[in-house]
């Protein structure tokens, strides 16, 4: 019996997935983080060992494993993807390695199937889409200090740019400096001043900033719905020109993170502008994980082997 593994490597932990070569899951764990935008090579190296280590187990031994699929962030650098192989080779697996973009694996798993859409928005955000001949395309994603508009991370800014702004008088009081003060345990906008520009301080902790919105929402601030709504309009730009390029408007989305999953104000305005756009297209949750989309992904490639 051959086997196929998936992993999604997200920025705190990776997801993994093992099934057999009928597609059976047989395990499915977490382990530690294998990105290297946010590890150190130790950790990413601990990590990933581990991993292969805890794929031989389910398979009774990692010579069963046939194909391992990476879903990772930040593989459009090349020198990512070669330390990631020679880590896994480290651990000792010897069979087929495929290492892709998150995104991709996300996209395969929410459709089941290789074509389709998917808009990801959570700590970062972007759009992608392949459609039924191969041809791909994808919007956004190039990172918090240029892009990812609508994401946890611009969210997060903006909530703490309302709270200066308000505090200068450039807009109107609101709720939302006070459900700040309270989540970062601070009193001034001088204090937000040093947690922004603080050397340690990273874009997820900006993201964590962003389930206040809801709150803030739910009271009826003004700021904060302006905010939810600039969120939906900026996360249907990254739909557009995917659907467009791809002739996919009739085609169905799915849609996926902490933003559009958890915040509903955004995910409302985010359907009906999405509606209003495009009447015929089909708004999904995914149908199943990243780490399952890589799994699915090494199954192919073991069909296509054999």
């Amino acid at each position: 019996m051959k086997y196929a593994a998936g992993l999604d490597g997200g920025g705190t932990k990776t997801a993994v997935t093992v099934t057999d070569e009928q597609g059976n899951v047989v395990s499915s764990f977490t382990s530690g983080a294998i990105n290297y935008n946010g590890q150190d090579e130790a950790s990413v190296a601990a990590h990933l060992h581990e991993i292969v280590g805890k794929i031989g187990q389910a398979c009774g031994g990692i010579e069963h494993c046939a194909q391992i699929c990476v879903g990772a962030a930040g593989v459009s650098n090349p020198s990512v993807s070669s330390r990631l192989e020679v880590q896994i080779r480290g651990g000792g697996y010897e069979g087929g390695l495929h290492i892709t973009g998150d995104h991709e694996t996300a996209l395969y798993g929410a459709h089941q199937r290789p074509d389709g859409m998917i808009l990801i928005a959570g700590t970062g955000s972007i759009g992608l889409g392949k459609n039924k001949a191969g041809e791909t395309r994808r919007a956004g994603g190039y990172g918090h200090l240029i892009d990812d508009e609508g994401s946890g991370y611009a969210i997060g800014r903006d909530l703490l740019s309302a709270v200066v702004q308000a505090q200068d008088g450039r807009i109107p009081a609101t709720v939302i400096t006070g459900l700040v003060y309270q989540q970062l345990q601070i009193s001034s906008v001088q204090e937000i001043v040093g947690f922004v520009y603080d050397k340690r301080t990273h874009k997820k902790d900006i993201a964590a900033v962003a389930p206040i919105l809801s709150v803030a929402c739910t009271a009826g601030d003004q700021t904060a719905l302006c905010i939810a709504d600039k969120s939906a309009s900026s996360l249907l730009q990254l739909v557009i020109p995917v659907a467009e390029a791809l002739s996919l408007q009739k085609d169905s989305l799915a849609i996926t993170g902490s933003v559009l999953l958890k915040n509903t104000f955004v995910q409302s305005k985010f359907r009906q502008k999405l509606h209003e756009r495009y009447p015929e297209m089909e708004c999904i949750t995914p149908k199943s994980d990243a780490a399952m989309g890589a799994v699915l992904m090494a199954l192919e490639r073991m069909r296509k082997r054999n």
